[in-house]
């Protein structure tokens, strides 16, 4: 009975806002292993490091998410600005311009973009849902603008990029774009919980008022996030260039809703103040092994993936719902 009873303290001491990361955690466990018994040469390294090369660019774009969610607003343009910063890349390589040159140029005009939504959010007083739903129109559009077709990519520092391989040691190797993602995830992280920029995005997601009556910069914090989230954005851009060595206007359709998904998954609250980065990637990784599982059954379309995430969805909305009601009971 004693034995019980310690378990039961044990688990009560372990805080709300990490069940919903240790919940995708054991998802991902448990997804892993269940592929593993169910197919033959499926519980390797290199498929886990797979999945991070194919979902590389869709994790650099949900660690902006992350940031704009945090402070609880939303970023719907972020799809349309990977597409605007592949058909950049494409366009200006195949009129010759230098690689780097390119990128930085690319890098530049995503965080811009972002920058210039979140002014206009904060001092406008706009929801930031019409806003980047502007910006998803305004950098969609404005891929059609270069070419309403597909334009490949030859250039040789861009084709090294995406031939390349990091070798690990043994048969494990991984992409310069993953390698990329990981650095990506390690600098937002130590922005988020060791800079002062972080410690204003958590307070500024958790009562904004509250944190304009602290005398938290909550103006300079909301456009942070935009800049960040666009920059990430053109980040991914350039990273899925890499991957598909092409641009074209309607490429990442619909990402948007992944990296929503990813972080929603990975247990940040919807209306911000709550999350951690870990666990946004623990949602990509969920995504992209869904993915995984679906290609090794054979039997199943591609559309199972998006029924499947639909329904994790729900299921962490409902925890999110459970959780924050909990607090507020709580709360006297």
């Amino acid at each position: 009975m004693t034995s019980i009873t310690g378990l039961l303290d044990r688990r009560r001491t372990i805080p709300q806002k990490y069940i919903p990361v240790l919940v995708t955690a054991g998802l991902f466990v448990a997804m892993f292993v269940t592929g593993g018994i169910r197919y033959e040469n499926f519980a390797t390294g290199q498929i886990i490091l797979n999945v991070f090369i194919d979902n590389a660019f869709l994790l650099v774009v949900a660690v902006g998410m992350t940031f704009v969610i945090l402070t609880g607003g939303i970023d719907l343009s972020v799809g349309s600005v990977v597409a605007l910063a592949t058909m950049l890349s494409a366009s200006l390589l195949k009129d010759g311009w230098p690689a780097y040159a390119v990128m930085v140029l690319v890098l530049v005009i995503g965080g811009v973009l972002g920058l210039a939504m979140g002014a206009i959010i904060h001092y406008f007083e706009i929801q930031p849902f019409i806003v980047t739903l502007a910006g998803m129109f305004l950098a969609r559009g404005l891929c059609y603008t270069i070419s309403t077709e597909s334009i490949p990519i030859d250039n040789p520092t861009f084709t090294d990029i995406a031939q390349t391989r990091v070798n690990l040691g043994g048969d494990l190797s991984v992409s310069p774009s993953a390698v990329i993602a990981v650095v990506v995830v390690v600098i937002a992280a130590y922005v988020l919980h060791y800079t002062r920029l972080g410690r204003n995005v958590y307070a500024t997601g958790g009562s904004e008022q509250s944190a304009l009556l602290m005398g938290l910069p909550v103006a300079r914090t909301k456009i942070a996030v935009y800049t960040i989230s666009g920059f990430c954005s053109a980040l991914g851009g350039l990273l899925f260039a890499f991957y598909s060595l092409s641009g074209y206007g309607l490429s990442a359709v619909g990402m948007e809703l992944d990296a929503i998904a990813a972080v929603v998954i990975g247990g940040t609250l919807l209306t911000g103040g709550s999350g951690f980065l870990i666990g946004t990637v623990l949602g990509v990784l969920v995504l992209g092994l869904i993915q995984t599982i679906i290609s090794f059954e054979g039997t199943l379309s591609s559309w199972w993936t998006r029924i499947f995430i639909g329904m994790l969805l729900f299921v962490f909305i409902l925890l999110q719902r459970v959780f924050s009601g909990g607090s507020r009971r709580r709360t006297p």
